[in-house]
């Protein structure tokens, strides 16, 4: 062995330094990584628009704040304001969905239809069903006041859900409907209709029907009273002056 070489040699082999002999230690996580979710780009507003609709079924309209939608999708207060603006941008994207589910509920229960009958009954009985499974979005979405319609998303599913109840009187009264200008006639069936099935469901919801429920024969749900106050339309005179 050269000098040389048995210089480059360490003299005792057995000591190594600390910093190559310790098993390296993973890197600490940034403390915000505990609360925050990592989302994909793009991403970001469909998982807050979901926190949302879970706080606003969980905690009604009332606790549903941008401080709430950021906790509940665990990032940052300022992502909702990022993607949204404010609140009614944020509430006005929700009703958007909620109509939207809506709108497909009805056309589902319609396309499961096997008889005629069937399908008279079935978007009025999708209607109420859709507003038992997600009371907060069907709150929601008929609450003016605090939502912005000239967002184009939520004009659209608005008025899709129009369209439907429109051309669903339409096939009722056997005439073409349109949506733009109606006959005074037209527009007393689509009043009539309408204010029937969201009467029904708003006492539903509120517990109303159940004086009326105790009433009637044992056993007999609110589906029932509904679907016959559909098969029975109203008899008699209207009183007099």
């Amino acid at each position: 062995m050269t000098k040389t070489e048995a210089a480059r040699r360490p003299r005792n082999p057995r000591k190594t330094s600390s910093a190559s002999s310790a098993p390296a230690r993973p890197a600490r996580r940034p403390a915000s990584s505990k609360t925050e979710t990592p989302y994909h780009h793009g991403a970001l507003r469909e998982a807050l628009l979901q926190a949302a609709e879970r706080v606003l079924e969980r905690e009604g309209l009332a606790g549903l704040t941008l401080r709430a939608v950021a906790r509940e999708a665990g990032v940052s207060h300022a992502a909702p304001t990022h993607h949204f603006g404010d609140l009614t941008g944020l509430v006005s994207e929700l009703a958007a969905i909620g109509f939207r589910q809506f709108n497909a509920a009805m056309v589902s229960a319609c396309d499961a239809a096997a008889t005629a009958l069937e399908r008279l009954l079935a978007r009025p009985k999708a209607y109420v069903a859709y507003a038992q499974a997600h009371p907060g979005m069907y709150g929601l979405m008929f609450r003016t006041e605090r939502l912005d319609y000239s967002r184009p998303s939520l004009h659209e599913a608005a008025e899709a859900s129009f369209a439907g109840l429109a051309n669903a009187i339409g096939a009722m009264r056997q005439e073409q409907i349109s949506e733009d200008a109606l006959t005074l006639n037209q527009g007393a069936a689509i009043a009539r209709a309408w204010s029937m099935v969201h009467g029904f469901t708003m006492l539903l919801l509120d517990g109303r029907l159940e004086d009326i429920l105790e009433r009637l024969p044992e056993g007999t749900t609110a589906e029932q009273l509904f679907e016959t106050m559909l098969m029975s339309p109203m008899s008699g005179k209207l009183p007099g002056p």
